[in-house]
């Protein structure tokens, strides 16, 4: 038997068969129906917003690194666990040195040391891990919102004004529909996709440019995952960059424009959203194509 909750409260209870549907299933825990496969809007997308070129990381987990995003536009990074994936996004974001190549945002050529510099250079990273890296898990809603633009709430003496950020906290509670009972509410009692939507929050409540999301629908549930779609695509249509890096390769086929390819820490392809296709992102992903023969001989011996 399957027991389905929604909002602290059982909502059905019956028998698990074969014969019992998915999306019936998620259409319970959402209180309303949901059609699995997400339907991107068309957006007309602008100039380059940001350009890598030959980035090589101090300790080699990324190399040759070459790519590109226009305003507007969301790229996917595919790639299997261990690919190179996470370890790019800190690159970009100032968390990992580099060793060689070159960014830059608006024709402008941009060093990031640190992921402070980052963030005063525009770019957002909702990373992987967002227990350990994204939120500050004990701290309220509140604090959690405001901390990545804290200079716009100090006042006198860097006082911090508590009325503007519970101001600013509520309306992006409001927006993003973050179910909580409060914006003092500790962030570490919410749900993973509640949990998510703060680090978003945090985010947007910071104007960024550029947006690195990090297998962002990671423990989440599916309610909250096309809530995170119509969100991204709001961002896109506003202009902003959009770099969505995830081994679920359905979720890059459903939201992205282009989808670059990685395997040990390299870019080895890049598709049109009309050109891939799942065979064909897990084909790279697993080294087809790659230069030293690799990529060729797994194919064979998988």
């Amino acid at each position: 038997t399957i027991t389905i909750m929604r909002d602290g409260r059982n909502v059905v209870r019956m028998p698990l068969t074969k014969e019992l549907p998915q999306n019936k299933i998620v259409a319970y825990m959402l209180g309303r129906s949901f059609d699995e496969a997400y339907a991107k809007h068309e957006i007309t997308l602008g100039d380059k917003i940001l350009e890598v070129n030959g980035l090589t990381t101090k300790d080699k987990s990324v190399q040759d690194i070459d790519f590109y995003v226009r305003a507007g536009e969301i790229v996917g990074i595919a790639g299997l666990v261990g690919a190179g994936k996470t370890e790019l996004c800190k690159a970009l974001f100032g968390a990992i040195p580099h060793e060689t190549g070159s960014m830059r945002l608006r024709g402008k050529e941009v060093r990031f040391d640190s992921p402070l510099h980052a963030v005063q250079g525009g770019l957002a990273l909702v990373p992987e891990e967002r227990r350990k890296e994204g939120i500050l898990i004990t701290e309220p809603v509140r604090e959690n919102i405001t901390i990545a633009a804290l200079s716009k709430y100090c006042g006198f003496l860097s006082v911090v004004k508590r009325w503007k950020e519970r101001v600013d906290s509520l309306s992006m509670i409001k927006e993003l529909g973050i179910k909580t009972p409060s914006e003092e509410q500790s962030v570490a009692l919410l749900s993973g996709g509640n949990q998510q939507k703060v680090v978003l929050a945090k985010w947007l409540n910071s104007d960024a440019e550029i947006y690195l999301y990090d297998e962002p629908t990671k423990g989440i549930d599916v309610g909250a995952k096309r809530d995170m779609y119509e969100l991204i695509e709001r961002l896109a249509e506003q202009g902003k960059g959009t770099i969505y890096a995830t081994c679920e390769f359905s979720e890059l086929l459903s939201i992205c424009d282009r989808i670059y390819i990685m395997y040990d820490g390299r870019m080895v392809k890049e598709l049109s959203a009309a050109e891939a296709d799942e065979r064909t992102l897990l084909y790279y992903s697993t080294g087809g194509g790659d230069s030293n023969g690799r990529g060729e001989e797994n194919r064979r011996t998988g």
